[in-house]
């Protein structure tokens, strides 16, 4: 589980489509929409918006987040 993390840090994660890595654009704290997909964060449960290395973006929790 990745903690503290920040923009322009490089990630990995596992997604529908395999592995995949990238890096964190920015902490979610509030509720924020990517690709159809509601994040329902807050400052106390932040998530991370992440665009991987093949272009696509998405928000993910914490937990699902490792640093590469």
């Amino acid at each position: 589980m990745a903690k503290d993390l920040k923009p322009g840090d490089k990630v990995e994660w596992e997604s529908s489509g395999g592995h995949s890595t990238g890096e964190v654009v920015a902490k979610v704290t509030g509720t924020a929409k990517v690709k159809g997909h509601t994040a329902k964060a807050s400052p106390d449960h932040p998530q991370y918006k992440v665009k991987a290395e093949s272009g696509g973006e998405a928000i993910h929790k914490p937990e699902a987040l490792k640093k590469a």
